[in-house]
């Protein structure tokens, strides 16, 4: 079992339950899930996931209170971990669903939002189904297969400043970063959705418990 609380930061823009019971089945000792700053901050672990636009998930999150919470675990060491959008949050910024421009992310990571750009006539924005991810050295991928498939359904990707941070890829659309890991931080994210991802997914969530 993986000691302490493991909180799903509840922001109002996804489904939270798939994420909760997954990680009691990968053996979180205690999960919950908030909106309320100081239960983050009361946190052992973090857990972000998401869908729907960067815009509309900032503004949930500045909001209500998360956006210094959020920082400050994460300049604690606290491990995070963001999933499919919540993973695009942790970038400096984005632009998705903004009428005027990049706004300002979790910058917990240095880079930004970008739409994929599909290079043939078979790629297809929303992407939506499995996909390999190359893995790069990172404790999240401890015990996997070389290649792992995930379950991926996004329009827009990470693109990270610092590629030592990269810490899996796709070939989708000429290529994309799937997962990161901030430089010297437990402080990973994930395009694709573990709770969705089988197998390979629950492993990788036992990975980020173990953290």
């Amino acid at each position: 079992m993986a000691g302490g609380l493991t909180l799903i930061v509840d922001y109002g823009l996804c489904n939270t339950d798939s994420m909760l019971r997954a990680l009691e089945e990968c053996g979180a000792d205690r999960v919950g899930r908030s909106c309320d700053p100081r239960q983050v901050a009361k946190a052992d672990r973090l857990v972000l996931p998401g869908v729907g636009t960067f815009f509309a998930a900032m503004r949930n999150i500045r909001e209500w209170g998360l956006l210094d919470e959020i920082r400050a675990q994460s300049e604690r060491g606290t491990p995070f971990l963001g999933a499919c959008l919540g993973m695009q949050l942790m970038a400096s910024s984005g632009s998705e669903g903004s009428r005027n421009g990049p706004i300002e992310g979790l910058g917990l990571i240095s880079g930004t939002v970008v739409r994929l750009n599909p290079q043939n006539a078979d790629e297809r924005i929303p992407h939506v189904g499995w996909n390999e991810v190359v893995a790069n050295g990172s404790s999240l991928f401890n015990g996997l297969p070389e290649k792992p498939d995930f379950y991926f359904v996004h329009s827009y990707h990470v693109r990270l400043d610092c590629s030592s941070e990269e810490a899996g890829r796709s070939d989708y659309c000429g290529g994309f970063t799937a997962a990161i890991q901030a430089d010297g931080k437990p402080i990973f994210g994930v395009q694709f959705h573990p709770e969705k991802s089988q197998k390979n997914g629950f492993k990788l969530l036992k990975n980020f418990l173990a953290t």
